[in-house]
């Protein structure tokens, strides 16, 4: 096969050639995850930081704000990595839950649900505001991105934030995320995370649902539905109340 024929083979099929870019970047990050790290950092980890450097890489080559989905051939990047893909992943892997074991997590995992929420959020507000920000819009988009990723932005949406802070609040997830996962191996032991309550809880108080599945799957990974499961109810409640109560807190302390 000529390379003309290839890029147009490519480009015809940009998210067939998404899901093997993905895919191999996963076996990549396999390898250097078994070989290197010998499995203490979770092969998502690592495959997230390749996907960051890709993604700067892109920017840095087309010019464009999208990273690699500004190239003809990798279009199909940014519908792969949009919400309907990542939302039916997030979905599907809820369905692993023993709903019996679910409710033994009770008071306790409402609990840190909401604590979860709250503390991360008052940290990133606090973070925000040494660092200069003082308006209740962006200091809430950031507290947002400090409670997930996916909160921040939508957050930021939703209140007209500034596309600089909205990508700091993305910032502020990722690295969340990336720090959740590789240091739930070294501190499950210590916290005792080693069933599905204890995963529910910990998925509750984490909420970053990339963080906790990659963090459990290289601890325990018949864990990783249960804590999973909360962490997507924390983005979910994070969603709906971060623009909306939590914002007019902050509005009312700026005051």
């Amino acid at each position: 096969m000529t390379v003309p024929l290839m890029i147009h083979t490519l480009q015809t099929n940009t998210l067939v050639t998404a899901f093997a870019l993905v895919g191999m970047v996963m076996w990549i990050s396999a390898v250097l995850s078994k070989y290197l790290t010998m499995g203490r950092v979770h092969g998502s980890a690592i495959a997230i930081m390749i996907g960051l450097a890709l993604a700067y890489a892109g920017g840095i080559i087309t010019g464009g704000k999208n990273g690699l989905a500004d190239l003809p051939a990798l279009s199909g990047i940014g519908l792969m990595g949009g919400g309907m893909l990542r939302d039916f992943a997030i979905v599907a892997t809820a369905f692993e839950v023993d709903v019996e074991r679910a409710r033994k997590a009770g008071l306790i995992g409402a609990l840190a649900l909401c604590l979860g929420i709250l503390l991360p959020f008052s940290f990133g507000v606090i973070i925000a505001r040494i660092f200069g920000y003082t308006d209740a819009v962006s200091l809430t988009t950031i507290g947002a991105g400090a409670v997930t990723y996916i909160v921040g932005p939508v957050t930021g949406a939703a209140l007209g934030s500034t596309s600089p802070v909205i990508a700091l609040s993305i910032a502020t997830g990722v690295f969340k995320a990336v720090l959740v996962m590789v240091a739930t191996p070294f501190a499950a032991r210590f916290i005792g995370l080693n069933n599905p309550r204890s995963a529910m809880v910990f998925g509750g108080l984490m909420g970053t649902v990339s963080g906790v599945s990659g963090g459990l799957a290289a601890t325990d990974r018949r864990l990783v539905p249960y804590g999973a499961l909360t962490a997507t109810f924390h983005t979910g409640v994070g969603c709906l109340i971060t623009p909306s109560i939590l914002y007019f807190v902050v509005g009312a302390i700026c005051k």
